[in-house]
């Protein structure tokens, strides 16, 4: 199961996981389980201000629009749902790779930040990138590699996440 992007009409700025787990491929919301430290770090760095509501029936659409209206997009580097995204086979991150480059190119936003360096490393071919501003865009976006918010990327915290994310946000003009 996979999940649609969430894209406003001209983004500004990308958050691109992994893939979605199987808690967000039920709820139809990125980065939707309880655990998940994505919006409390994206709340913590004054990107969006408030925390969104989601439930089973998925995203409150205040709140979606609260992402949306701020130029937030969510994407995922592969689309098919897995318990952890070490089920994930070099190819499908390959392949998934090539088509958000498409992707992102057709979406034109300033900044595009992949969650998750490992993943980068892998579906992008890069095996000794770094975390932070890469030098080379995607798909005409600059191109930032961010921790992964997922409770097992245990040694990142909320704060430390947030201080992550902000970079790319202040890039792309989404904070001061």
């Amino acid at each position: 199961r996979s999940i649609p992007d969430l894209m406003p009409t001209h983004p500004k700025l990308v958050f691109v996981g992994i893939n979605p787990g199987l808690w967000t491929a039920a709820t139809g919301v990125p980065f939707a389980y309880p655990g998940n430290r994505f919006y409390p770090a994206l709340v913590a760095a004054g990107i969006i201000e408030r925390m969104p509501r989601i439930d089973d029936d998925g995203m409150a659409e205040e709140d979606r629009r609260m992402l949306l209206d701020a130029g937030i997009g969510i994407s995922s580097i592969v689309r098919r749902a897995t318990a952890r995204a070490d089920e994930l086979s070099r190819t499908e991150l390959s392949e998934g790779a090539e088509r958000l480059a498409r992707d992102v190119a057709g979406w034109k936003p300033a900044v595009v930040a992949i969650l998750g360096l490992t993943a980068y490393r892998q579906g992008f071919a890069r095996p000794r990138a770094v975390a932070g501003r890469q030098p080379h865009d995607l798909g005409g976006a600059a191109l930032w590699v961010v921790p992964n918010p997922s409770g097992l990327n245990a040694h990142m915290t909320v704060a430390t996440l947030a201080e992550a994310y902000a970079e790319p946000a202040r890039a792309a003009g989404v904070i001061s």
